[in-house]
């Protein structure tokens, strides 16, 4: 293998850890609704924690490897429309995965202070919390944005 195969191996590498997880905050977002103690809140932000290392770690390996293959490769330029467009949709999927991040932060804190208070039956205000429309809002611009990104990739419009 060339290095040129080996950047775009490390690229895609990144790119699929990146939207693995965001597919596993889907997953636990969709979860997190249907939850009303503070322990099965706590433990479903637990499961949250590796993808979080993998959501930032992937986003940012796959940008630097993107541009180092655009630098090096006579085919691409990093100032073509479809790189630049991946350059915003990474930015806007970054921006609301923040947003989201820290939303659910807030919520977890609560439900952290609830378990360790010995407070562990149901509890209504933090079901509300999980339930809240703003979070679920941020995540859904955060998936909107890395699949167009996506897309970006696989098709390269105007390229």
């Amino acid at each position: 293998m060339s290095f040129d195969d080996w950047l775009l191996f490390v690229h895609v590498a990144a790119a699929f850890a990146f939207i693995g997880a965001i597919t596993v905050f889907t997953i636990l977002v969709l979860a997190a609704r249907r939850t009303d103690r503070p322990v099965e809140a706590l433990t479903l932000f637990r499961i949250g924690d590796p993808a979080n290392i993998l959501v930032q770690g992937g986003s940012v390996l796959a940008l630097v490897m993107g541009v180092w293959i655009a630098i090096r490769r006579p085919e691409y330029r990093p100032w073509d429309g479809w790189i630049i467009g991946a350059y915003v949709l990474w930015l806007v999927a970054g921006a609301f995965g923040a947003m989201t991040g820290k939303a659910y932060n807030l919520i977890r804190e609560e439900a952290r202070m609830l378990v360790e208070s010995g407070r562990l039956e149901p509890n209504t205000d933090l079901a509300a919390k999980l339930r809240e429309s703003r979070p679920l809002l941020l995540h859904a611009i955060t998936v909107v944005a890395a699949l167009a990104l996506l897309l970006d990739m696989i098709f390269k419009p105007g390229a």
